[in-house]
């Protein structure tokens, strides 16, 4: 199945069902995450005429990791590094703020604090059930679904941040810097073995990959996060950046008015435009 959160005239949130194009009101009474932690209980389901999709979940918290071997080699070459040995052995991560997600066809804002935007092409899983030190062959059973994560990222500031060896921080989270949707897709329509993830800008592929080419699998990512502590329903995990799907990569860089799109099989299509900058507030022009 294929779960949104939409909108339509007079009805600023509600949780629906997409068959095909046509949006279906559920019958829930309660956000993505309550219906999610409530078992997704069937209801009596009405058509929606004039539906607008937003962000399928505001989620609990974000994880993301980074599981692409392809993204790691590219992004660091550009940046004169090597791989970490690390990395191949621990499937780390960062948090973020859930607060911060928008969704769908809706512009993306341009942090005033930042002249180099980008974009990462990424499959979220969403947690569906409590888990807890979770083994990574059983791990799967606890998602509910998946979906797309576009996770927007200021690279000037992420230069700046990296040598501390926290965060990221501003690098990472602004009011509208991670991008769901279009919809959550259960697990039973999702081959995580032949689903493939794209990236395009006006039109023009810039890069993706398999699912299967991760070198952490959901799984791994799972039992890594569940070690000594509960996973909620609705808490999302990301799967990093697939290979080709940024811009720092290829040290191409989008532009205002861009409009991304990111496609995996059957999820569809996150398709956004970027924002215009806007002048930095007087306090940050130090050295922006």
């Amino acid at each position: 199945m294929r779960f949104v959160t939409y909108a339509s005239s007079g009805v600023p949130s509600r949780v629906g069902r997409l068959d095909g194009d046509t949006v279906l009101d559920v019958g829930f009474d309660g956000d993505m995450v309550a219906f999610i932690e409530a078992g997704a209980p069937p209801g009596v389901e009405r058509a929606v005429p004039g539906a607008r999709l937003l962000a399928p979940l505001v989620p609990r918290s974000f994880r993301d990791f980074l599981a692409f071997e392809g993204h790691l080699v590219n992004a660091y070459r550009n940046l004169g590094r090597e791989v970490p040995a690390e990395w191949y052995e621990v499937p780390v991560y960062y948090r973020s703020m859930g607060t911060t997600v928008i969704g769908p066809d809706t512009v993306l804002p341009w942090p005033s604090y930042s002249r180099q935007l980008d974009h990462e092409l990424e499959l979220a899983a969403v947690i569906g059930r409590p888990c807890r030190d979770v083994r990574a062959e059983d791990a799967l059973d606890s998602v509910f679904g998946y979906t797309i994560w576009n996770d927007m990222s200021a690279r000037d500031v992420q230069r700046r941040e990296l040598p501390v060896g926290m965060g990221p921080a501003k690098a990472k989270e602004w009011d509208g810097s991670n991008v769901l949707g279009p919809c959550i897709v259960t697990p039973d329509e999702i081959d995580l073995d032949t689903l493939e993830l794209e990236v395009r800008v006006n039109g023009e592929r810039w890069g993706g990959d398999r699912v299967s080419a991760m070198h952490h699998s959901f799984g791994d990512l799972i039992a890594y996060a569940s070690q000594d502590q509960t996973l909620l329903p609705g808490e999302v995990l990301g799967s990093g950046t697939a290979t080709g799907g940024s811009g720092l990569e290829q040290d191409r860089w989008i532009q205002p008015g861009d409009v991304i799109e990111m496609e995996a099989g059957p999820i569809g299509v996150l398709r956004n435009t970027v924002g215009t900058p806007t002048p930095a507030p007087t306090h940050q022009r130090k050295d922006n």
